[in-house]
């Protein structure tokens, strides 16, 4: 399934609002060969399986401020997983996504969209980050998910390429 966009974002992105807005994106993981091009690519499977779940919500209210919830099921139970905002789409190989996301790059503390989760006995988690900035057009492009949180250089296990919205003001 690709990454779908809410009838609500696509009318906003296209003609703006002064309310903000909200980006939704939903989509089932599958390996980066598969037949049927998935906008969730699982690179490992012991971690994220075909098939598993996962939902993006982006809402951007007026003046930037900016929560992003993420959602997922079917991945490994009883685990923490990284997950980060990510420059670029995602590929067939996992370092396709780029750096993460920066308000300012370069800039310590408070400066990326994290996402990091422990799933449930099902293999269910959920996420949520707020920050007073929106992402800027262009440069936010996908959620990855690393095998263990708070480390950048963790292994990339799944991505979602996500149609991010943006402040453009």
């Amino acid at each position: 399934m690709l990454a779908t966009l809410s009838a609500v974002a696509a009318a906003v992105l296209l003609g703006g609002t002064t309310s903000g807005y909200t980006v939704d994106a939903e989509g089932r993981f599958a390996p980066p060969t598969a037949f049927i091009p998935s906008a969730a690519v699982t690179y490992d499977q012991s971690y994220v399986p075909a098939a598993a779940s996962i939902r993006v919500r982006q809402h951007t209210g007026a003046g930037g401020v900016t929560t992003i919830d993420l959602r997922i099921t079917g991945v490994r139970p009883h685990h923490s997983f990284g997950a980060s905002v990510h420059q670029r789409p995602c590929g067939a190989l996992p370092s396709d996504s780029g750096a993460r996301y920066e308000n300012q790059p370069g800039a310590p503390d408070d400066n990326e969209v994290r996402l990091d989760f422990t799933t449930d006995a099902q293999g269910a988690g959920a996420a949520s980050d707020r920050h007073t900035w929106g992402l800027r057009r262009g440069e936010a492009a996908s959620v990855v998910l690393q095998g263990r949180p708070g480390d950048g250089d963790a292994t990339r296990v799944a991505c979602f390429t996500v149609p991010f919205g943006w402040v453009t003001g």
